[in-house]
């Protein structure tokens, strides 16, 4: 079956490895927002890293020249705090985490507790302490439920792999035997989120990443088309060894626009 870009109203967007890599923008992407624009084509830039704010990538993302604004930045802190708001009742947690998940579960009304709290959210931390790993698991032993904004075991750095979201879950699984609850991909529960943020749904939404492993995987979960961009992690070669295949492959976003433009069917 066909692929028919045309019929794509809205479409999810990761960030790292898409529109830039580290701090340099990768060709393109500033055009690409703007095309999306043009096109009507409405988009939330979706990514698992829930250290920032919405602020913060907006600030980061205009320093290399790419305009967005706030409310299209979708992140697994944001994800998080949604699905907390929609719980029953009153909503407790111990964070471990950055200020973009403090933020974004302040917004949600969700009380900070250390002692009895109804849950134990943990992110990445690049501040933790066995002191926050001891709370935690202690507050899960007490009941807690456990909720992860990301499985990312991992984090790239210039110096090489840093223990990631994923990693500090990992240690109070071991610690507790409890596995947690996780929201980032490529679990589909924020791509959900995101795609009803838009307004869209399976038939005219479509995801657009460089990872097999989260973006093209999450796609696959939800149900909706997936566009992998080869220049972020994933490679062609990479796709023969992947659980999820992507609908449509494309070297950068120029040949993405291309596609799109010409008659939007692969």
């Amino acid at each position: 079956m066909s692929f028919v870009l045309r019929e794509v109203r809205h479409l999810l967007v990761d960030l790292d490895g898409v529109l830039f890599v580290g701090t340099t923008a990768l060709p393109g992407a500033a055009d690409f927002i703007a095309w999306l624009r043009q096109r009507g084509i409405a988009f939330r830039l979706v990514t698992n890293n829930a250290t920032l704010t919405p602020r913060g990538y907006v600030d980061k993302l205009r320093v290399m020249g790419i305009e967005v604004e706030e409310d299209e930045v979708f992140t697994s802190a944001l994800a998080t705090a949604l699905y907390l708001r929609k719980q029953r009742g009153t909503q407790s947690a111990y964070v471990i985490g950055e200020e973009g998940l403090f933020e974004a579960l302040r917004g949600a009304s969700v009380m900070l507790e250390s002692e009895h709290p109804d849950w134990v959210v943990v992110g990445l931390d690049r501040k933790l302490t066995y002191d926050k790993l001891a709370t935690g698991a202690l507050a899960l032993q007490r009941g807690a439920r456990f909720l992860g904004t990301n499985p990312d075991l991992s984090l790239p750095a210039d110096a090489g792999l840093l223990p990631g979201a994923g990693a500090i879950q990992a240690t109070l699984t071991a610690t507790t035997g409890i596995r947690p609850t996780v929201i980032g991909k490529p679990e589909p529960l924020m791509l959900e989120l995101a795609m009803s943020q838009l307004g869209g749904d399976l038939s005219n939404t479509a995801m657009l990443g460089d990872r097999l492993d989260t973006d093209i995987q999450g796609a696959k979960a939800l149900g909706i088309p997936s566009i992998l961009v080869l220049t972020g992690v994933s490679s062609r070669r990479d796709i023969e060894q992947s659980k999820a295949t992507p609908t449509l492959v494309v070297e950068d976003l120029a040949e993405l626009i291309e596609v799109w433009t010409e008659d939007g069917t692969r």
